[in-house]
Order: structure tokens, then sequence, then C-alpha cells
């Protein structure tokens, strides 16, 4: 498959130009507004332009993209494949260095924007009489395979759920979200029989209890995950919005959209698939789960969907998982110690997260916004 070609103009284009350095939620509003959309990049090194670029195509976002600013030909591959359609030549460029670099490489490692298949890809279709799976497509290709999954491990346990979310042949790009909380350990029991290298993304929002981090690393170590991450806020971002650490008090929505959605957002680009350990009892907002869901344009994956309070524990006992050391202390469902207290006789297991507050969930396993329109 042959590449797109990376447009190069000639002086300024006309449309919205917004900074790279403008929050995403911003830019999202503006491209809602426009067919063309141009982002400045104000450093050669500052890589939020491709994250961001990436970010727009994967929600949805089909009106033309053009870099400008500070950008350099050797970046002319990785701008084509974060969704850019053009670049802006700086006075003085020579256009046969952009043309010659934007294709000095016909092999990807990963997956991206672009279609071009990977290095993986392409040994299996050497291998095989049969061509190499694609990622699929967001939107209706992936609906279409969530309701065809869901149909597939029908009456199925969580590890065949699992596992047929991790079939190669699938060609999905998985990560797995985890709290390394109360009951954390169990899907990434299961992870680890199956898949110990799979990306955990772990949000470090700067506000977990030490008990959380210390048993992170415990469970970490245990269960010999290979691939956990750890997603912080950005911080010019958390400089803008909550210096203070305070805007758990004010505004607990923007609180989590800072330090968890946002991040999550921006560590999960280029993955078509996430893990998550979510239960159809934890919450009324999670009552109709099903193995396989889309969010966002990404396939969510829930082994774990009809598992009650009884299952999790069973499963923690029969495999002598290691317990987070806050569980003990009444605290069933563990977020940041801000916004989470321990739970009282009868009292539903979520009902210490965001007591008070007309607040069950921080925003990761909702649909944040309508997709951007092209």
């Amino acid at each position: 498959m042959s590449p797109p070609e990376l447009e190069l103009l000639d002086g300024i284009h006309n449309g919205p130009r917004l900074s790279v350095t403008t929050p995403l939620d911003q830019i999202e509003a503006a491209a809602r507004e426009t067919d063309v959309l141009v982002l400045e990049f104000e450093a050669f090194r500052d890589g939020r332009g491709f994250s961001l670029g990436a970010i727009l195509r994967e929600r949805g976002y089909g009106g033309r993209l053009i870099a400008a600013g500070k950008i350099l030909p050797d970046q002319a591959r990785h701008l084509r494949r974060s969704g850019f359609d053009a670049v802006e030549l700086n006075p003085g460029a020579d256009r046969a260095t952009w043309e010659r670099m934007d294709h000095a490489f016909d092999a990807a490692y990963q997956a991206a924007i672009d279609p071009v298949p990977t290095i993986w890809q392409r040994r299996t279709a050497a291998q095989s009489t049969t061509p190499p799976a694609l990622p699929p497509k967001p939107d209706g290709d992936l609906h279409a395979l969530a309701a065809r999954l869901n149909e597939q491990v029908a009456g199925q346990d969580a590890a065949a759920i699992l596992k047929a979310a991790l079939d190669p042949a699938l060609g999905l790009k998985t990560a797995a979200i985890s709290s390394f909380g109360a009951e954390a350990a169990v899907l990434l029991h299961l992870i680890s029989d199956e898949k110990p290298d799979l990306p955990v993304v772990f949000l470090e929002t700067g506000q977990h209890f030490f008990q959380t981090l210390q048993y992170r690393s415990q469970l970490t170590a245990s269960l010999g995950l290979t691939d956990v991450r750890l997603v912080t806020p950005d911080p010019q971002e958390k400089a803008d919005l909550d210096a203070r650490d305070d805007l758990w008090k004010t505004d607990a929505d923007a609180c989590c959209d800072l330090r968890k959605t946002r991040p999550l957002a921006r560590a999960t680009v280029g993955f078509t698939a996430l893990v998550t350990g979510r239960k159809r009892h934890q919450a009324s907002t999670r009552a109709g789960l099903k193995p396989f869901e889309v969010l966002d344009g990404v396939l969510r994956v829930n082994p774990l969907a009809d598992w009650s309070a009884d299952d999790v524990e069973d499963h923690l006992v029969a495999h002598a998982l290691p317990r987070h050391p806050l569980v003990e202390q009444g605290y069933l469902s563990i977020g940041c110690h801000t916004c989470t207290r321990p739970v009282q006789e009868g009292e539903d297991a979520r009902a210490g997260r965001w007591s008070g507050l007309d607040k069950t969930e921080c925003g990761i396993h909702v649909e944040r916004r309508q997709p951007i329109a092209a």
C-alpha cells in the first residue's frame, strides 16, 4: 500500500490557527466548526502537535489538518502518520529535502493513523497466503466487531473473553487500564496469565494514597507484569488549572478531567482496544455493561462484566493474590485520597467515592463528548 503524500504549502494558509499548546478541548471545539485547521508548533522538540493530530483523527475529525511553525523536514513522516494532510513550509525551506524525508523510510514499527501496514503485518503476510488483518476503523467497523465478539464469547468465562480480545488475527493494538485498587488484582492476574507484556496504563494523578503506590509496585512484581506505564497530568495544564492542588474541592469533574481523562486520552493514542476491570454490579451507570463495547472510537474490553463481589473474592482467595492494604480499613473502591472514604456497613461498594456529590464516574469510562464533525 502506497503511503499518502504530505502536501507542501508555500506561504500562510487561510483557516483557524491554534498553537499546539492550546488545551485539547478548545482545539476540538474549533475543529467542530471548520473543515480546515492549522496547528502551529512553537518548538522543534514539542511533540504535542503530533499527539493532537492523532487524537483529532481518532475521534473522527475528517477535515484538512495543516501543520505550521517550527517543524523540521525530518518530522515530515511523523506528521503524515499522525494525521496531518499538509505542512506550511517556512521561508527558505528546501522542498526537495521535505519530499525526500517524507518517504525516506517505507517501514513502520507501530500502527498509526495512516493505513500503512506495520512490519509485523508485512511479515505475517509474507508467511501466509492470506493478507494480514489491519486494525479496524473506528465507528461502524468497531461496533460490528464488538457485536460479533459479544456473540462469540456468550456464556464463556473472563479468561476466554480476554483471550478473544488479544487474538492477533483481529489486528488490534491493545492495552489495559488499571487503578491498582481494591479489586485490580483479579484482572491483572488474568492478564499476567495470558500476556504479561500487555501495556497496563496507571493514571498517576499525584493524589493517590501512598498505600496504592506501594500496592502497584508489589502487584507488578508478584504478577510479573513487564509494561506498566505511569501516566501523569500535563505539567502546564496542571499549572494553569490546579496550581494549588485544590481543584477537587470546587470542581471534582474538572479535577478528574485534568488528572485522568486528558492524560488517558494522550497515553492511549494509537491503541484500538482497552481492557478494563469494570463490572455491572459496581454502579447503576454500569448495569448494562457488555464484554465488548465501543467508547470514543476505541473498543473497550470488560472480561469481568458479569462478575459479582463474591466472584472477585473467590478468585482472590483461590489464587492467593495480594490485597490492597486499605481494603481491611473499609475502602472497597479506591481512588484519590482527596475524594475517597471508607464504606459504611450496608452502603454500596462505591459509596465512598465522591461522597456527597452527584458523581459516580471519574470520566474515563463514559463517552466524553460527541464525535467531531468533519
